[in-house]
C-alpha cells in the first residue's frame, strides 16, 4: 500500500505520541489533528 507524505506524516506522529507525553503530548494532539482535517479536506 502506498502512502501520502501527509499520511506518512501521520502515522509517525500517533507512534511519537506516547513518548511525548507529559511535555510535548498537547502540541503533538494539535498536529495530529491538524494532520487529521487537514487529510479529510483533501480526499
Amino acid at each position: 500500500m502506498q502512502y501520502t507524505e501527509k499520511e506518512d506524516e501521520l502515522i509517525q506522529a500517533i507512534r511519537n505520541y506516547r513518548r511525548a507525553y507529559p511535555n510535548g503530548q498537547r502540541n503533538l494532539e494539535i498536529y495530529i489533528l491538524d494532520l487529521v482535517y487537514e487529510l479529510m479536506e483533501n480526499e
